[in-house]
């Protein structure tokens, strides 16, 4: 007897590349149909007293983005040219019909057919603006020139709408009137999506300078409790005790999480070597203190970042204790200092398979045409790495000429 084997279906999500909404093609993909008979299917709908309309309103109310991807959802369909399209063929429309009717010596009345005939056309204006606004503008295929666009377009339709019922105010009476008002309700309408954003926005940035206040008040009181209390137990604890390594890690996690913003995704260099350090010093039994001056444009992702990684890696593995990291730029050069106090080592007794120092160091900063040197520091006590190669922007313009 054979069990049933179930049908693995993917979830019910509306795709972020659609026509319109994603909801067709949602269920198409969710119970496995064609995308094209689908849409059939409420079109067909529709025609049972309008219950497609319902089904498909339900389904995309109820229905999710697809959340495997990112970004704003982008729409082939140009929805809002279309009802900006409508929008324009009932104005002809009502145009031909003022004029015809005019000039058969009749004179022009105004009736049902006309004022719905109105209606939908000031209805489709305001749906284009309002479409614009709030569905395109966040749309990057399109962006805030489409919207302007089509915002003036159908500003222009709703004026011309405007004109039309105010030329008909003789023959159209009250209805004239009600129709020209209705055009500028259109107007109104139209604009007002445009307040709504602002407000918004305003609104956001409200609720953003509220939560600054917020953090800037807890900062400082962390500052004067744990931040403190972090500093006391690394003086007392001495710099290489794992009390102390564990409390500098913390007190640089917590100051990162206070002060600094979003990182890029290629920091700068110092940046980049104060990360480095604070993950050394949770390793090794090492201290690290890096320190900057100058203004450099060297990037985290370059080859003096990677040799001074390494350098400081050497240090901390092979001396500990407390390591100085000073990095000086200018607008030609970068160098950086990496010392330690440890008990130092010649390089030219270590065996030449050992390729550490030799070339993820020297050789690194050689081939790009730096300079770098390793020899004992001052009084014969640790090892002195020097690092030095021209500024990113000396490179650009060496490079030109």
């Amino acid at each position: 007897m054979s069990t049933a084997v179930p049908i693995s279906r993917p979830p019910l999500r509306r795709p972020r590349e659609c026509l319109i909404s994603g909801t067709c093609e949602g269920l198409a993909a969710h119970l496995g149909w064609s995308v094209a008979w689908t849409r059939m299917l409420f079109v067909t709908l529709v025609l049972l007293s309008g219950a497609g309309i319902l089904l498909y309103v339900w389904i995309w109310a109820f229905t999710k983005w697809d959340e495997t991807l990112s970004g704003s959802p982008s729409r082939r369909a140009p929805v809002a040219w279309i009802f900006a399209s409508a929008a324009s063929a009932g104005l002809l429309v009502m145009v031909v019909w003022a004029l015809t009717r005019g000039a058969g010596g009749i004179g022009f009345v105004v009736t049902a057919d006309w004022n719905l005939l109105l209606a939908v056309t000031a209805a489709s204006a305001v749906a284009a603006g309002i479409w614009a606004t709030f569905i395109d503008g966040a749309d990057t295929a399109r962006g805030p020139k489409h919207v302007l666009s089509v915002r003036l377009t159908v500003t222009a339709l709703l004026a011309v709408l405007f004109l039309v019922e105010v030329a008909l105010l003789r023959q159209g009476g009250l209805y004239a009137f009600a129709g020209a008002l209705i055009a500028l309700a259109g107007v109104v309408l139209v604009y007002s999506s445009v307040f709504i954003e602002k407000i918004r926005e305003l609104s956001g940035e409200r609720v953003k300078r509220i939560r600054e206040e917020q953090r800037s008040e807890m900062a400082a009181h962390l500052h004067d409790s744990v931040l403190q209390t972090l500093a006391l137990i690394q003086n007392r604890a001495g710099a290489s005790s794992e009390a102390a390594r564990l409390a500098r890690a913390q007190e640089r996690e917590l100051r990162a999480w206070l002060y600094d913003g979003d990182a890029p995704a290629d920091s700068d260099l110092p940046t980049d070597l104060r990360d480095y350090a604070a993950a050394l010093e949770i390793d090794f039994a090492v201290r690290i203190d890096v320190v900057s001056t100058g203004a450099s444009a060297e990037r985290a992702s370059g080859e003096l970042a990677a040799a001074a990684r390494e350098a400081m890696l050497n240090a901390a593995r092979h001396a500990g204790g407390e390591v100085s990291v000073y990095i000086e730029g200018t607008s030609d050069y970068v160098e950086v200092f990496v010392r330690d106090r440890g008990p130092g080592f010649d390089l030219d007794a270590v065996p030449d398979d050992r390729l550490g120092v030799r070339q993820s160091i020297l050789g690194r900063i050689r081939r790009t045409g730096g300079a770098a040197t390793v020899h004992a520091g001052s009084g014969g006590i640790g090892v002195d790495v020097h690092l030095r190669t021209m500024n990113d922007n000396s490179k650009s313009s060496s490079g030109a000429s």
